[in-house]
């Protein structure tokens, strides 16, 4: 079975976004071991735009050390993928030989460029999301993908 990896910088506070990943982690279980790993978001009370870089780095070196197997960033620059397309990058993924992915979602500044650099970049819109409420997205997204693979009714 395929393992996938979600790094995320943050913990989801809203229960109701909480409530949505638990469901659709349930439902991926039947396809895959999926794990969340969240990493802690670097906060600063008082900084000015100059420290973003900072901020940005430490938040990655906590990235770099959770990922695992074939990575991919999701990010606003990064090739955009139809579900069905991006069903079709996991099963490819998975036939090449990928037994681990990990998917990583950036905090609140977005993710280190070198941890970008390192990984390949998908994109779910042009728009920006919550990094919360963009887990609950991606678990739901992942889950579609194993639909279409394994041919299931979910998607339409």
């Amino acid at each position: 079975m395929i393992k996938i990896r979600l790094v995320a910088v943050g913990k989801v506070k809203e229960k109701y976004y909480a409530e949505a990943i638990a469901e659709y982690k349930k439902r991926l279980s039947r396809f895959c071991d999926y794990e969340i790993i969240e990493v802690r978001e670097e906060n600063y009370e008082k900084f000015s735009a100059g420290d973003i870089p900072k901020i940005l780095a430490i938040e990655g070196g906590r990235i770099s050390e959770a990922v695992k197997g074939y990575a991919i960033a999701l990010a606003v620059d990064g090739e955009k993928y139809s579900s069905t397309a991006f069903a079709d990058l996991i099963s490819k993924l998975a036939a090449s030989g990928k037994s681990e992915i990990t998917f990583i979602i950036g905090g609140s500044y977005g993710i280190d460029e070198r941890i970008k650099s390192a990984a390949k970049k998908i994109s779910f819109s042009d728009m920006t999301f919550p990094h919360t409420l963009m887990r609950v997205v991606f678990t739901e997204q992942l889950y579609r993908a194993f639909t279409i693979i394994n041919n299931t009714e979910y998607h339409k």
